[in-house]
């Protein structure tokens, strides 16, 4: 029997994708947010250290940012690396496809299969 966990899962990776396409949406916008608030603070309050501590928040906060957006670019190596590994190349191809392309047709319809699948096997189990 082939393996189709990723198949079966599809719709929990595509979730997946769609939230991490909003974290990469949303980060830069935080980020901004909160930096010109912290740094309005310092200004305001006329305190070099604040304005150092301001600017370093910021920092620190930037390089979380660009880490968030190199989470995709990780996964793909790690699932290169598994497949490499793998007997079955194609086994994590709906894995990788619905968390880093959730908008894709071919993730809608890894999506659509796994419901056919799920109804075949309700209609087996009766």
């Amino acid at each position: 029997m082939k393996n189709d966990f990723c198949l079966r899962t599809s719709g929990i990776w595509q979730f997946a994708g769609y939230a991490l396409f909003a974290i990469k949406i949303l980060i830069p916008i935080v980020i901004i947010i909160f930096g010109m608030l912290d740094f309005f603070k310092a200004i305001m309050s006329s305190d070099d250290n604040a304005i150092k501590k301001a600017s370093a928040s910021l920092i620190k906060r930037l390089i979380a940012g660009v880490v968030i957006f190199f989470i995709p670019t990780v996964v793909t190596v790690i699932l290169g690396f598994i497949e490499d590994t793998s007997e079955s190349l194609e086994a994590m191809k709906e894995c990788e496809t619905c968390l880093l392309d959730p908008t894709s047709d071919e993730c809608d319809s890894y999506t659509d299969a796994a419901q056919d699948l799920i109804k075949q096997n309700e209609a087996d189990d009766r």
